[in-house]
């Protein structure tokens, strides 16, 4: 009788997080290549699209403590390296992305990768890789809360001013519905706060499903749309390589830039951690509803560079950590036990 030995399945190792929402997307991708939604099944699924939108905007506002926030303002000068880093660095980046149109990238990629370095930063992953590598956990948590406050504001007006007509196109129309769809629901949200916080907190959980669920079914009808309009006919394998070296290029100069101008800067060790993850990513939760408000049927190509960066970024930041976790705390330094890095931010 033959003796059966069972074989494990080596698991992925610890510093490569695949990213498990990102395959739900890129599921979702795929069932949106295959059953595009289109006629009065595209308008019911636009309309529920929408309401999904404005449903995230008023539960980030529900969720965000303004009396934690208002005390975050006690480090000004870190919160202001990292909205700088989020919101000047990163865009004038991406505008030095127009050098490579049209031999690496395509005008509607460029546009993508230049919108990706529009959006605000992170918030429970630059936690998590801040609590991992022992930094600055409080001005982590602050610094994601100001940046994703100012990106409901700044991420639109950026978008006025340096995609102007391009990609969807940006008009009045827009900012009407970037309004309605974002701020207004964000607003509500923070004005019911005190009242429905603790409801949120108690089911967070399931309200998380929620928050996945909406940006699956915007991933699904944006993707739609470009099916139906035949904009998918411009990525090709090898525009696909360029845009990924771009991004490696990008997050390797915003990983240096926010890491050792900090340090010029003046700041610890601890608030240098933070700056740099703070700094140095991008919201994947935030960015892609508001690029189905900005972009219309072009949102597919725009999300495409964002939802690229956002794994990459979790994969190098989980090998940063894991290495700054090893290094001898200063004097007098407070570290705090790892947290796992959050899918969905």
């Amino acid at each position: 009788m033959t003796r059966r030995t069972s074989r494990r399945i080596p698991a992925p190792p610890s510093w490569l997080p695949v990213d498990p929402y990102i395959l739900a997307l890129i599921g979702t991708v795929a069932l949106a290549a295959l059953l595009p939604v289109s006629g009065t099944g595209a308008d019911i699924a636009g309309g529920a699209s929408t309401g999904a939108v404005a449903l995230l905007f008023f539960l980030y506002g529900a969720r965000l403590s303004t009396a934690e926030a208002l005390d975050g303002l006690k480090h000004w000068r870190l919160h202001l390296t990292v909205l700088a880093c989020t919101f000047l660095v990163f865009p004038l980046l991406g505008l030095a992305g127009h050098g490579l149109v049209p031999h690496v990238l395509t005008p509607q990629l460029q546009e993508g990768f230049l919108f990706l370095c529009l959006v605000p930063s992170t918030i429970q992953s630059s936690i998590a890789f801040t609590s991992m590598a022992r930094g600055n956990v409080p001005a982590a948590i602050c610094a994601g809360s100001f940046s994703s406050i100012a990106g409901i504001v700044l991420t639109p007006l950026l978008a006025a001013l340096l995609l102007g007509g391009s990609g969807g196109g940006f008009s009045a129309d827009s900012l009407v519905k970037i309004v309605l769809q974002l701020l207004v629901p964000f607003l509500a949200g923070q004005l019911l706060q005190r009242r429905i916080g603790g409801f949120i907190g108690r089911h967070r959980a399931v309200l998380g499903r929620v928050d996945r669920g909406s940006i699956l079914l915007v991933v699904y009808t944006a993707f739609s749309e470009g099916m139906v309009a035949g904009v998918w006919h411009q990525v090709t394998p090898l525009r696909l390589g360029g845009l990924l070296a771009a991004e490696a290029v990008l997050l390797a100069l915003m990983l240096a830039v926010s890491w050792y101008g900090a340090g010029r800067l003046g700041f610890g060790r601890e608030d240098r951690i933070a700056i740099q993850f703070a700094g140095s990513k991008k919201s994947l939760a935030a960015g892609l509803p508001m690029a189905s408000v900005l972009f219309g049927a072009h949102a597919s190509l725009a999300v495409l560079p964002l939802m690229l960066f956002h794994q990459m970024q979790l994969m190098v930041c989980a090998v940063i950590a894991k290495r700054r976790s090893r290094d001898p705390l200063p004097s007098g330094g407070t570290g705090v036990g790892p947290a796992p890095a959050e899918a969905l931010n």
